[in-house]
């Protein structure tokens, strides 16, 4: 049997955390059983369905390399083959056509809750024999008695009653199909063998089986995975922060890390925390995904984030840094190369964002000095010690961090102070914000005419607080 896995998303908005999980999963699957992997848009919402949804969908899988190998298919662009197969199950004796209404069916709901059971359609309209009419819905005829295994990937057997379940609407009265007839016909002609996703569709899966057997269709095999949460333990909402994928890229987090930690939320090989992606296709199993739900830990994120700028080579993560420059306006041809700013501050930086900022000082001059810094650092006795380390880098002849350390060190002995009391005011001096690599690294990056014009501004700075 070829696997063939699909990633179905509804284009009402971006691609979220949980989403892009889902499809990780079934793409993993798929590369590791050798077989392929299908995007199929389910736009049949088309009051809430969007191109720009569609869009952030695709951008979403792109960034993160999940490449389909078949599709895009839209649901949308399929209504003839929804119609042929309601057709289909209505000869077979499998649908009916009900014309209750609104009123009637929201009147059998309020008296089964009242008497607490389960709300589900009656039967009313089952064996009426009623002609398709303005008013009326198709009902899918589901069977009576008897039992739904799903032998699900994840959670084992799960046995559903076909008591608990009704004759649900496989078509509205305006003609459109619904969620659950559409679906079923989709995986039957793009011949899905495994369906991964949440496990709020489980109570769907017994209804989507029941018709593929109506139509003689080869049934998928299911893996259910359970939801994602909060830190908090609570359902994942927008007030838990970032859960469009995007949004974690623009936060500065490298596609990497992402994907890694995507992987290991419900998934786990071992002790092991950071896969590269041809790990992960070789050591994923569905049958390995986590029963219980998994909880966002931004902590996590951002130590593997670390980890990989820290791993991975300096001149592509100086690829992603530039983007951030760029999209901030910064100009990288004012300053040090990229990647000697990497080098220089993955270990320091927990994501590109960070770094961008970290960096800032090399490429733009400052207007103010962090004031709390500046307070703690810059006294009347700092002027004469800058003035010292001024005139002694105007002559050095070769500026690289050792002969610059070396003159620092000079200026500690020469004026017989604390190396705290000459270091960090020139940091301070240097960067406006007293944050950075070791000084002299720090000095070999920005050059000697930054650095002469920033001790100076810093001179000026002490000499008018006095």
């Amino acid at each position: 049997m070829k696997v063939r896995t699909r990633f179905a998303p509804s284009p009402t908005g971006y691609l979220h955390i949980g989403g892009a999980r889902t499809a990780l999963f079934s793409w993993l699957y798929a590369k590791k059983m050798g077989g392929k992997f299908i995007l199929r848009i389910e736009d049949t919402d088309r009051e809430r369905s969007t191109q720009a949804a569609v869009d952030a969908i695709t951008d979403g899988m792109e960034w993160l390399g999940l490449e389909h190998d078949e599709g895009p298919f839209y649901q949308t662009d399929r209504y003839d083959r929804y119609k042929e197969v309601i057709q289909q199950l209505l000869d077979q004796g499998n649908a009916y056509y009900c014309n209750c209404s609104r009123e009637r069916l929201d009147k059998m709901r309020e008296e089964q809750m009242a008497n607490r059971q389960k709300p589900k359609y009656d039967g009313c309209c089952r064996d009426k024999g009623l002609d398709a009419a303005e008013d009326t819905v198709v009902r899918f005829k589901n069977p009576l008695d008897g039992e739904v295994i799903i032998n699900d990937h994840v959670r084992g057997n799960v046995a559903i009653s076909n008591q608990q379940l009704d004759d649900l609407i496989i078509e509205r009265s305006d003609g459109n199909p619904t969620y659950n007839l559409t679906v079923v016909v989709d995986d039957w002609d793009m011949e899905i063998t495994h369906v991964i996703r949440g496990d709020d569709h489980l109570n769907n899966t017994p209804r989507q089986i029941n018709i593929f057997k109506a139509l003689g269709a080869a049934i998928p095999e299911y893996a259910h995975i359970p939801m994602i949460n909060g830190p908090d333990g609570k359902k994942l909402s927008k007030r838990h922060g970032a859960i469009s994928v995007m949004q974690y890229h623009e936060d500065g987090y490298l596609t990497e890390a992402v994907i890694n930690y995507l992987v290991r939320l419900g998934w786990s090989h071992g002790d092991q925390e950071i896969f590269s992606l041809d790990e992960m296709i070789e050591k994923f199993d569905i049958k390995d995904i986590n029963k219980s739900s998994s909880s966002l830990n931004i902590e996590k994120l951002q130590w593997l984030n670390q980890q990989y700028m820290i791993k991975l080579d300096p001149v592509y993560v100086a690829e992603q840094l530039a983007f951030y420059m760029l999209e901030h306006g910064i100009n990288i041809e004012n300053g040090p190369k990229l990647t000697d700013v990497v080098k220089q501050l993955r270990e320091r930086s927990k994501t590109l964002v960070d770094m961008m900022e970290a960096s800032r000082f090399f490429y733009e001059d400052f207007d103010e000095y962090n004031a709390k810094a500046a307070k703690k650092q810059f006294k009347q006795a700092t002027g004469p010690i800058l003035l010292e380390l001024k005139q002694q880098f105007e002559v050095l002849a070769d500026w690289r961090a050792a002969p610059i350390h070396q003159v620092v060190e000079n200026t500690v002995e020469k004026l017989e102070v604390g190396f705290g009391k000459v270091g960090q005011p020139l940091r301070l001096a240097v960067t406006g914000t007293g944050n950075s690599p070791s000084i002299d690294i720090t000095l070999e990056l920005l050059g000697r005419e930054k650095t002469l014009q920033r001790i100076d501004k810093a001179i000026q700075y002490i000499g008018q607080m006095g």
